[in-house]
């Protein structure tokens, strides 16, 4: 019996030795966060992005997007200081510029949408290649279809000479048997 109360109060004690140190360890987080550390967290974004949002001791909110494999685009950083919200892009090769067409959606929109904002062109090899081959596609199509009407018509065609011909040489049959047989 005293075993079992002994085990009882052990679990007890214990139990409440993690709800302090839980307690503790929150309000060391919270009083690192005012005490002027920043507060970061990192939640995965749309289109195979990454979005890191931070917060100083001074309030000044900066969100960053990473691009994993974006071959235009490779993060976009959002800093909002004091109601002010400034939106950056910055390409693969470093190139950094400012985005003024829709940066409300800079941690939303596709890297493709982003670097078309931001003013950065398109590869267009890439582009010249994929409309070739569209091209040839459709001239290959177009050259099939005019084949096959090509072949309709001329099936006809072949059948309208057979139909008259043959009628010809009915005809021509009747008035010969008309001649050798009055």
């Amino acid at each position: 019996m005293i075993k079992k109360f002994l085990i009882t109060l052990t679990i007890a004690a214990i139990a409440l030795l993690g709800v302090a140190c839980q307690q503790t360890s929150e309000s060391n987080a919270n009083a690192n966060v005012n005490t002027g550390e920043t507060a970061t967290t990192t939640t995965a974004g749309p289109d195979n992005s990454d979005i890191t949002t931070t917060t100083d001791k001074n309030g000044v909110r900066t969100e960053t997007r990473t691009f994993r494999n974006n071959p235009r685009v490779s993060k976009v950083v959002v800093t909002t200081s004091n109601g002010t919200r400034t939106v950056k892009v910055y390409s693969l090769g470093g190139e950094e510029r400012e985005l003024k067409s829709e940066p409300e959606k800079a941690l939303e929109a596709t890297g493709d949408a982003i670097a078309d904002a931001a003013g950065w062109v398109q590869d267009k090899s890439t582009t010249a290649a994929d409309k070739t081959k569209k091209g040839a596609k459709t001239a290959a199509d177009k050259t099939v279809d005019t084949t096959k009407t090509v072949a309709n018509k001329s099936k006809a065609g072949a059948r309208s000479v057979v139909d008259t011909t043959r009628e010809g040489v009915k005809k021509t049959a009747n008035e010969i048997k008309k001649i050798v047989n009055p």
